[in-house]
């Protein structure tokens, strides 16, 4: 018999439609049709309405296409190709293919080997730079002037000026955006300088791998045979020894050597908990800065310039009425923006502040009455049928620290208070407990898609019931 791809659409809908909300089903997902399963390549062709749809939604969603049309197809990673229907015979956007042919056949003898077995094949586990993140095209206010200035000196000059730099922030302000910028300003106008872009959580999976299948060797000499060292979200090695004694070598070679070192944190350098001293003294030893959260006319701006970037021109109070909606940081603002530009696009209809209220209500709700700690709190102990007592408690068996982290990620997630207050709710001493939960939760969600599913739900009432 035939598959049945009108069902296997429907049935990826209703899955999608219980991860990210009804919302994001209506504005992106069912502007897509499941055209075509090549079961012999392992492609699946998915068609869009327009290039834009299909850049987005490409960014966005190839994970959860992959896995979820994935498993409804019984195919583990299936490669999707993007097909803009009004384009034709324009080339098909081709992405989510996990490896290439040749990857593949590397990532096969690594397999026999392990993991780092040599320098060029470890070098291949670096993040990459993101090429749309420039100084050109970030918007400078009040809140970031400073940490502009100090990432366009280091740009200018690496490893002269401010080694080590450190920006920290909340999230969503712009860290990882100055972070890429200083790598692409340096690979620009620097040809034969090696750069390196990693975030900290992929560090410390590397080291474990490396000391799993005794590469450390190889781990080591990767880092140390760099020129600029770019480490994002840093504050992700606290409490973790091994992997700061081992961080801690490779910084003092690469500052020993002049070369540049560049951190972002959501924390100020002390206040991140489970640091060794030592390695505390390291990230304060250069030059700190950090980015607040920005004004409205800053606001206002970067509105006006990411529209610029989507080839569209917007007036002042229709920016002005975006900004306003914004909830706490520029990638929400962001998040704004494309959600207007989106519908537009789809319906046809001119940006004007009244189709901007309509398509931004849900915005300005949260907006005007977030979601409070102890509501989150109270639905996730009612979820499991636990108290929230029981949750405060030191008690630490298994499936009260479970739901207790469960909670934790979700008031980080759900509310702009900080990971301090977040701790301080729990009645625990700092923050490094909150970042531990959130940690934890996030592995579990990598490897469980069931559990995904039981924090959609768990989201889902706290909204109703908000």
């Amino acid at each position: 018999m035939p598959l049945n791809l009108a069902i296997v659409w429907e049935e990826f809908l209703k899955i999608i439609k219980e991860e990210v909300g009804s919302r994001i089903v209506e504005t992106w997902f069912k502007a897509v049709t499941l055209s075509h399963w090549d079961t012999s390549k392992k492609i699946i062709y998915l068609e869009v309405p327009n290039a834009f749809t299909k850049q987005w939604v490409a960014s966005h969603y190839t994970h959860l296409f992959q896995t979820h049309l994935g498993r409804l197809l019984h195919q583990e990673s299936p490669a999707i190709v993007f097909v803009d229907v009004f384009s034709y015979p324009a080339k098909p956007l081709v992405v989510g293919v996990p490896v290439t042919l040749q990857d593949e056949q590397e990532n096969k003898q690594e397999s026999v080997a392990g993991p780092l077995a040599t320098q060029q094949s470890a070098a291949k586990n670096k993040a990459p730079l993101n090429a749309e993140y420039l100084f050109e095209n970030f918007v400078l206010g009040p809140s970031n002037e400073l940490a502009h200035a100090a990432a366009q000196a280091v740009a200018a000059h690496p490893g002269v000026l401010y080694n080590p730099l450190f920006i920290y922030g909340n999230s969503g302000l712009g860290k990882t955006h100055l972070l890429h910028a200083i790598g692409n300003r340096i690979k620009a106008t620097r040809k034969k300088i090696t750069i390196m872009y990693q975030t900290a959580d992929r560090f410390v999976h590397e080291f474990i791998n490396a000391i799993r299948f005794d590469k450390i060797h190889f781990f080591e000499a990767k880092y140390k045979n760099i020129d600029v060292l770019l480490i994002d979200d840093i504050q992700f090695i606290s409490n973790k020894e091994q992997t700061q004694e081992a961080f801690f070598h490779i910084f003092n070679a690469l500052y020993d050597a002049q070369k540049q070192i560049v951190f972002t944190s959501d924390s100020f350098p002390r206040d991140i908990q489970g640091l060794a001293e030592r390695l505390r003294s390291r990230l304060e030893g250069g030059m700190i800065t950090d980015i607040q959260t920005p004004t409205l006319e800053t606001k206002i701006a970067i509105v006006k310039k990411k529209a610029e970037s989507h080839n569209q021109q917007l007036p002042d109070d229709v920016a002005y009425s975006i900004a306003s909606c914004a909830l706490h940081n520029i990638r929400e603002l962001e998040g704004a923006l494309i959600r207007v530009l989106a519908f537009a696009s789809l319906t046809k209809q001119p940006i004007t502040i009244a189709m901007i209220e309509k398509v931004l209500v849900k915005v300005k709700e949260s907006k005007t009455m977030p979601v409070d700690l102890k509501h989150i709190a109270q639905s996730v102990a009612s979820y499991y049928s636990v108290t929230i007592q029981d949750l405060r408690s030191i008690k630490r068996n298994k499936d009260l620290s479970l739901i207790r982290h469960i909670a934790m990620y979700l008031m980080k997630k759900m509310t702009p208070v900080s990971l301090t207050e977040i701790a301080s709710f729990w009645r625990r001493k700092d923050h490094s407990t909150v970042i531990h939960a959130v940690d934890k939760i996030e592995k579990n969600i990598q490897k469980n898609n069931d559990f995904l599913l039981t924090l959609a739900e768990i989201e889902r009432r706290i909204n109703i019931h908000h």
